[in-house]
């Protein structure tokens, strides 16, 4: 089997038709080659190089040494496979020097039909018209041709080309000069400038720095100032803080006074109250039930006498001339009348004892009767 690059050339069998090869052409496929009835050969189709190194003659007589590189390879067709194969089955290595050699030939003729002005300016349309002078006999042997690059052309030390080079180079000189120059105006006002920067980065940092050790002395003396003066402010604060403390301590003390002594004194003041209260009432009790045991005592007393006063005060009228007007209605009367007398002489001793009257005082009622208790 073939490798990409390379044809695979059968030979040995017999071709049928007028225009019939000599051999089997197989690419890009393997083959069975029968031994001893058939041979095998591989032809290159893999890119190639040749060069041209030619002494050329311009139109103006003129001696120029031109080095080129040309770039080819046997056409995939297979007519040109076979064309190929036909020139150089037999040594492959004579392709580079045959494309030299037509590539020489059509390289003087070119040149020749050129100044050295145009060669020099037109590189590439000489090597295009010399690629295009070479196809068809590069046709014929089977090749084609990717590129022809010329490497070097030179005037063998005649000088020419450096004479049509020198107003161009005085022309390049001229311009690298004002070029130079240029640059080294604008190096020179960028060093300037830079310079000018400087300066005012070292103007505008030194003001910086005043400014900035201005700050810190005035910061230095302020704290120098403050520092005393907020210590007083630190112990003015202390005090009151202290002073807050003290007053909340003395809260907090009379408040445990108030719990520890006041409010204990005040339930015992109010306990003795409460007992003098009581005792009091309890004497008042004792002499009002005392008070009412003598009025018990006294109105029992004026019981016991009262039918003695009745009596005396019925044999008092006994002698008496009464006369009792309005029959039965004046004797009520006046049985009424000894009732009341007896009544009021009953709240008149009541009325005695209460003042201060004392058991055995005499009491005369209104009849004039003295009356005495216990008598």
């Amino acid at each position: 089997m073939p490798a990409p690059n390379e044809a695979l050339l059968i030979s040995g069998r017999k071709q049928r038709g007028a225009d019939a090869l000599p051999f089997k052409i197989v690419t890009g496929h393997g083959v069975f080659v029968a031994p001893v009835f058939s041979k095998a050969t591989r032809l290159t189709l893999a890119m190639q190089e040749a060069e041209v190194l030619e002494d050329c003659y311009t139109k103006q007589g003129i001696t120029l040494s031109v080095h080129a590189v040309i770039a080819f390879k046997v056409a995939d067709d297979h007519e040109s496979i076979a064309a190929a194969a036909r020139r150089f089955q037999g040594d492959q290595t004579q392709m580079p020097t045959l494309v030299g050699r037509i590539f020489s030939g059509h390289l003087r003729s070119i040149i020749g039909s050129m100044t050295v002005e145009s060669i020099i300016r037109e590189q590439q349309t000489l090597a295009d018209a010399i690629v295009d002078a070479s196809k068809t006999e590069m046709a014929r042997i089977g090749l084609g041709v990717d590129s022809l690059q010329i490497s070097s052309i030179d005037d063998k030390g005649v000088g020419y080309i450096r004479a049509l080079a020198a107003p161009h180079q005085a022309k390049v000189n001229q311009d690298a000069q004002v070029a130079q120059a240029a640059a080294d105006r604008q190096s020179a006002e960028a060093q300037q400038e830079s310079q000018r920067y400087q300066a005012e980065y070292a103007r505008q940092t030194a003001i910086a720095r005043a400014q900035y050790q201005a700050e810190i002395d005035q910061a230095t003396q302020t704290a120098a100032q403050a520092g005393p003066l907020a210590a007083a402010r630190a112990q003015q604060d202390v005090l009151a803080e202290r002073a807050v403390v003290a007053q909340r301590n003395a809260e907090l003390r009379q408040a445990e006074l108030i719990a520890e002594v006041v409010k204990p004194a005040e339930a015992e003041a109010e306990r003795i109250r409460a007992l003098a209260r009581a005792e009091a009432d309890a004497t008042k009790l004792s002499a009002e039930a005392a008070a009412a045991q003598d009025r018990i005592a006294l109105d029992q007393a004026i019981i016991d006498k009262l039918p003695e006063m009745l009596r005396a005060a019925a044999e008092g009228l006994q002698g008496a001339n009464v006369t009792v007007l309005d029959g039965a209605e004046g004797l009520n009367s006046v049985v009424a009348s000894l009732a009341a007398q007896g009544m009021t002489m009953l709240d008149t001793l009541r009325a005695g004892l209460r003042s201060g009257a004392q058991p055995g005082t005499d009491v005369t009622p209104l009849n004039g009767t003295k009356v005495t208790p216990g008598a």
